[in-house]
């Protein structure tokens, strides 16, 4: 094989951020562009006060819980959520009913004495509307439930669930999982920005944008000030990407789109590992976590194996830095006095670390440094956390 193909250098990554920089600003501006920059038409409260139900339909998992805010802090109960694996989601044949049917199970189980809104972390491709609802644009992460693509998300559900309950829910808001960890990270101090970003079987990014900067949105929705963007960036194409990248892609369900989640999240790794070494159906399914295990246990695997999987795991760090740093610069040219930007950071992929080297988010954290001051933004303080029940803590705050 070649030495690792998978290296980006400072240069190269300067020149991925600066991409993503201007197709930021390009979807801002115009409508079905490779980076869709969709407006939340969600402005949180200062204050945040009440009660709300909170599902959470992620990639994998599906989690319920209320969310009580008491003197502005968040109280979960249960603490540990309810949780059930809703993978049957990517099954053939899987439909609308299907879903409703499984997310109104575990609502009764819970104290839904009274009346309450909805907050749904809806975590796909969406078109926000004013009011809170959203319609699915595209299904992401191998779910493809055809009759729910271009419909409204939470208006059916609403319905749905009001007609199974004695005691009804007042309204409902949509938001993805990144605008949710975005919402977040408001609980943490005061910062001149926040992003929300995941790094887990996805990838994308969060972030608050003046309505000035935003040229598509529709003057009759009569919206100004800072509004949430939900980037989408993991449909991003960037350049220097490889063969196995394309014979991953190629393979894919989606052919041509999210080529950069298809580089850097979890669920792609492992898939591009096999397509480095034209793996057969039959060898063992590397996925990410599989990656880091080889990472911390070399010795069981082999050589050639561990080591392009410390590659391909570095490059998706790499990556990641650069669409944050790609980000700020968009932000710096909004507020030339950006100093402090504070990001919630989401996804098992992103907080995974391996016995024998660097966790992911320090490569991250090395990467992001070296690329910020190659682009003149070294003055900029970032802090990444990772926030515990982001994501029913920011769509309750949109529910409230």
């Amino acid at each position: 094989m070649e030495t690792n193909k998978f290296h980006l250098d400072i240069k190269q990554l300067k020149e991925i951020a600066e991409l993503l920089r201007e197709r930021i600003v390009k979807g801002l501006n115009e409508a079905g562009t490779e980076i869709q920059c969709l407006p939340t038409y969600i402005q949180p409260k200062s204050e945040i006060t009440g009660k709300a139900m909170v599902l959470d339909l992620g990639g994998t998992n599906y989690r319920v819980a209320t969310v009580d805010f008491v003197d502005g802090k968040p109280e979960i109960n249960p603490p540990n959520t309810w949780k059930m694996d809703l993978s049957m989601m990517k099954m053939p044949g899987f439909t609308r009913k299907d879903l409703f049917e499984v997310q109104a199970d575990p609502i009764m189980t819970l104290n839904h004495d009274e009346e309450m809104p909805i907050g749904y972390c809806f975590s796909y491709p969406t078109e926000s509307y004013p009011g809170g609802d959203a319609k699915l644009l595209r299904w992401t992460k191998g779910v493809d439930i055809k009759e729910m693509v271009g419909e409204l998300v939470g208006a059916p559900l609403l319905e749905y669930l009001n007609k199974e309950n004695k005691v009804k829910f007042t309204d409902i808001k949509v938001i993805n999982d990144t605008v949710a960890s975005l919402f977040a990270g408001l609980t943490c101090g005061k910062y001149d920005a926040y992003i929300g970003l995941i790094v887990g079987t996805g990838c994308n990014m969060a972030t608050f944008i003046h309505t000035d900067h935003i040229g598509k949105i529709n003057p009759f929705y009569g919206v100004s000030g800072l509004l949430p963007v939900n980037l989408e960036n993991g449909n991003f194409n960037p350049p220097y990407l490889t063969d196995a990248d394309d014979s991953v892609d190629a393979v894919s369900g989606n052919k041509g789109e999210q080529r950069f989640e298809k580089a850097v999240s979890g669920m792609y790794l492992g898939e591009i590992l096999k397509a480095a070494f034209n793996l057969e159906e039959s060898e063992e399914r590397f996925d990410a976590q599989k990656i880091t295990t080889m990472l911390s246990y070399p010795d069981i695997y082999k050589d050639e194996y561990v080591k392009t999987a410390g590659q391909i795991y570095r490059r998706s760090a790499q990556l990641v830095a650069a669409s944050i740093a790609g980000l700020l610069s968009v932000l710096k040219s909004h507020n030339t006095s950006l100093k402090s930007v504070f990001i919630t950071a989401e996804g098992s992929l992103f907080w995974s670390t391996n016995l024998k080297g660097s966790a992911y988010k320090d490569m991250v954290t090395e990467e992001l440094e070296w690329l910020l001051s190659e682009m003149g933004m070294d003055g900029i303080k970032i802090d990444i956390c990772k926030i515990n029940k982001a994501n029913f803590i920011g769509s309750a705050i949109a529910a409230l």
